[in-house]
């Protein structure tokens, strides 16, 4: 079973910038279509960015133009760039994959952001 374990999360400022980083337990991030998600506290988990096989990418209207996501497959990593962050952007995030409006793996335990002064 693949496993993910996401870091980089932390408490920063509006308008701060952090790097969030997955690593899976195995070799699927150039073979499957990847993503990163989010859950605010009292709210439904929601996803945020992906990235399909072919690098092609796609974002949440509320974070285009802030966000980035990238991976490295030889590295089994997924990265999410966040800039000019907001306080609405504080939730755990989590990386998987989507397949059919589900997802293909277990959760991991997340990385919690925390955007405020």
């Amino acid at each position: 079973q693949v496993q993910f374990v996401e870091s980089g999360g932390g408490l920063v400022q509006p308008g701060g910038s952090l790097r969030l980083s997955c690593r899976a337990s195995q070799s699927i991030v150039g073979l499957v279509t990847m993503a990163w998600y989010r859950q605010a506290p009292g709210m439904t988990r929601e996803l945020v960015a992906s990235i399909s096989v072919d690098g092609a990418t796609n974002y949440a209207d509320s974070v285009k133009e802030r966000f980035t996501i990238s991976k490295d497959a030889a590295r089994k990593r997924v990265y999410l760039q966040m800039n000019s962050l907001k306080p609405e952007d504080t939730a755990i995030y989590y990386c998987n994959s989507p397949r059919s409006g589900a997802y293909r793996y277990d959760w991991g335990e997340g990385t919690q952001v925390t955007v405020s002064p």
